[in-house]
């Protein structure tokens, strides 16, 4: 089922308003610049706090594939716990029901893989969410490129903020 909007579920509605960096495409992890612009969030496996997504522009009538351009005033939601996000996923993922999702450090969420520190993990701020449900972009489309580059979208995933 394809979903038209970013917030599935919302037991919180926390929306900011803040100026676009570069161009951000709803569904987007962001996060906040040094001058308090938002960007696509840049680091892989990074911290992610507050966990933020950039929502569809409803104000100006557009939809999830409509793209903010650099210096746009994006409609950012900050969700809560059990929140459920319309978010991207990065190509090449395989992920299933319950795996967790953090950044992959271009705005897009990937499968969790745990840095560790001898037996234990580190950095709990990682995981952005719970996958709800199941994705395999193991091979790409026929003739599409990579998110490097060409005209392939990323596909969406339903993710439980915890």
């Amino acid at each position: 089922m394809a979903y038209e909007t970013i917030k599935l579920t919302k037991y919180s509605d926390v929306i900011r308003e803040h100026t676009a960096h570069a161009a951000i495409t709803p569904g987007m992890l962001l996060e906040l610049d040094s001058d308090s612009e938002v960007r696509a969030h840049d680091t892989a496996q990074g911290s992610c706090v507050p966990i933020m997504f950039a929502l569809e522009d409803e104000l100006q009538g557009r939809g999830i594939d409509t793209d903010y351009a650099a210096a746009d005033q994006v409609q950012v939601w900050i969700p809560y716990r059990g929140d459920i996000v319309n978010a991207l996923l990065r190509d090449e993922e395989t992920i299933v029901i319950g795996d967790f999702l953090e950044s992959d450090g271009e705005g897009l969420l990937k499968k969790y893989s745990a840095p560790t520190s001898g037996d234990q993990d580190v950095y709990p701020n990682l995981i952005v969410g719970v996958a709800m449900n199941a994705v395999d972009l193991s091979t790409l489309p026929e003739g599409s490129e990579s998110s490097a580059g060409g005209t392939y979208h990323n596909p969406r995933i339903r993710v439980m903020i915890i």
